[in-house]
Formats: structure tokens, sequence, C-alpha cells
């Protein structure tokens, strides 16, 4: 069981939920990098205080690798990845503004509904940030879903990736070291393997943008 107080429990998804508003919200792509950096900072954050009011090593490490990956490593190849390719990531959506402020208002009530209720058993004392992590898992999901741009796209998965593990950490689940350090070694490999997949495909396709892809077709 995680060992934050529901207020700070609270606050910490507070601030995951607002990092994922604003990259629905912003206009560049370092932007949204940046917001997916403070994401997994906080799940960092949280995990290492875990680690140390439990005096679990183990997890210790595991938030050191949270940090490593997640905040350095991660960051620094999609960074790199703008500057390579700076004109052809787009940032744009499928919806305009109003509307995606209308689906994420939609997702975030029917996270809160009663249709959720017995989820609360899961973590009794965290009730409202139980519902927001929740809220966090479906519009991630229409984050990658909206998004035009690969790169968009590709932040999207691993802000979902943090939405789920936020979620698993209140209910309790993030004390298994087994399943964070599986993660932690997809995601290492899913940025190498997407930093060459994305060469590849602007190397074939000429763009990265994935509007302009679906209407490419081979002779």
């Amino acid at each position: 069981m995680h060992t934050l107080t529901p207020q700070l429990l609270f606050f910490f998804e507070t601030i995951l939920f607002a990092s994922v508003i604003f990259m629905f919200l912003a206009k560049k792509n370092s932007t949204v990098i940046f917001l997916y950096l403070v994401q997994s900072l906080v799940i960092a954050i949280a995990l290492f205080y875990s680690s140390f009011k439990i005096h679990s090593f183990l997890l210790m490490g595991i938030a050191i690798l949270v940090f490593i990956v997640k905040v350095l490593a991660s960051p620094y190849f999609f960074f790199w990845l703008v500057k390579e390719y700076k004109s052809q990531f787009s940032t744009s959506t499928y919806l305009n503004g109003p509307l995606t402020l209308v689906v994420l208002a939609l997702l975030t009530a029917f996270s809160y509904s009663d249709f959720w209720g017995p989820l609360s058993v899961l973590a009794p004392q965290s009730g409202s940030a139980l519902s927001m992590s929740l809220a966090l898992v479906f519009i991630t999901i229409f984050l990658i879903v909206n998004r035009r741009g690969v790169l968009s796209q590709m932040v999207g998965i691993l802000s979902l990736e943090n939405s789920i593990v936020s979620f698993a950490y209140i209910t309790g689940l993030e004390a298994s070291a087994g399943p964070q350090l599986g993660i932690l070694f997809d995601i290492s490999v899913w940025i190498g393997i997407a930093v060459v997949f994305a060469s590849m495909i602007y190397r074939h396709f000429g763009s990265l943008d994935a509007s302009v892809m679906q209407s490419l077709k081979e002779d």
C-alpha cells in the first residue's frame, strides 16, 4: 500500500492530470515532452518516498531507475527527434479545441460516476485520487487517438503507462518490483525502436504526420 497521505496523493494526481490536459493544449512538441518529464518525475518522487517510508532498498532502486529511464533518457531521445526532424512533427489534433475540451470533460465525468463505485474498495481512503487516476487513463488514451503527429502519439503511449502506474500506486500494487523492472526494460527497448522507426517512416514517406500517411498508398 502507498505511504502518501490522501491529501499528498491527491496533489500528486492533480499534477499528473494537469500535465495531460496541458498536453492537449500544447502547441510545441518540446512542451509535450517537458510535460511528460514532469509526469515521470512525479512518479519517481512517489516511488522514492514510499521506499524511504517502508525502508525498501529494492523499491528505492526502482525509483532511481524510473528517474534515469523516464526523466532523463526518454525525454533526451524525444528532444533529439524534435531537433532532428523539427519541421516534420505535427502538434495538431483531429478534433478542434472546443470539441476536445468537451470530450475531456465527459471522460472525467464518466470516471467520477457511480459506474466505477466498486473500485473504491481498492483504495477506500483515496477515492478522489483513484477516480482522478482512472480519468487520467481515459484521457491519455484519447490523447493518443486525437493527436496527428507521430511524436505526440509516442509520448502519449508513455503517458498512458505513467497513468497506469499511478493507478497501481494508489491501489498498492507498486510494492511489486518485478513488474516495474519489466516495464522499465520495455520502455528502454521501445524508445530505441521508436527512434529507428521514426527515422524509417520519414525516409519512406517523407512525413511524420499520421494524417498524411493515411492517404499514402504503395504502388
